[in-house]
């Protein structure tokens, strides 16, 4: 009898831990997967304005006089947490409307927020110019031979 039971509560337990497992796997998706999705929703809803490269110079922007930020300069985005990119997303932030839950949910912004800070991974910061070297004070000209005295 005990036997019996112990198996049962076993492949009860396997049954439930394997369907809470397929359930989770439903509910998430693969970074590829998200890295598609938030292309795609970048390109029906941001490139128009913000350029297909992330660099602000679109001609949409230029005729509505909007002052684009280029994403491709890592210093645009150094300073703008993943939660400020999330919320001006969600709600709109000036001229820029918010999306609308019902095309792009919390996760997919999320995933959208990564997308655009990969514009500037893809163009590194520029190198540092070297340190300037300090100028060198010229060598004194040779002195003139003294002039022969008479």
């Amino acid at each position: 009898m005990l036997k019996s039971f112990l198996l049962f509560t076993a492949v009860v337990l396997l049954v439930f831990t394997s369907v809470s497992v397929s359930a989770q796997d439903k509910g998430s998706k693969s970074a590829p997967d998200m890295h598609a999705k938030a292309k795609k929703l970048y390109d029906l809803d941001c490139a128009l304005c913000h350029g297909a490269t992330g660099d602000g110079k679109t001609d949409l922007a230029k005729d509505m006089q909007l002052n684009m930020v280029d994403w491709t300069d890592p210093k645009t985005l150094a300073n703008l947490s993943d939660q400020t990119l999330f919320d001006a997303i969600r709600k709109g932030k000036g001229k820029m409307p918010p999306e609308d839950p019902s095309r792009a949910k919390d996760d997919e912004i999320k995933a959208l927020v990564t997308y655009i800070r990969q514009f500037a991974k893809d163009h590194p910061a520029p190198a540092a110019a070297p340190d300037a070297q300090p100028a060198s004070t010229p060598e004194p000209a040779p002195a003139a031979p003294p002039a022969p005295s008479r």
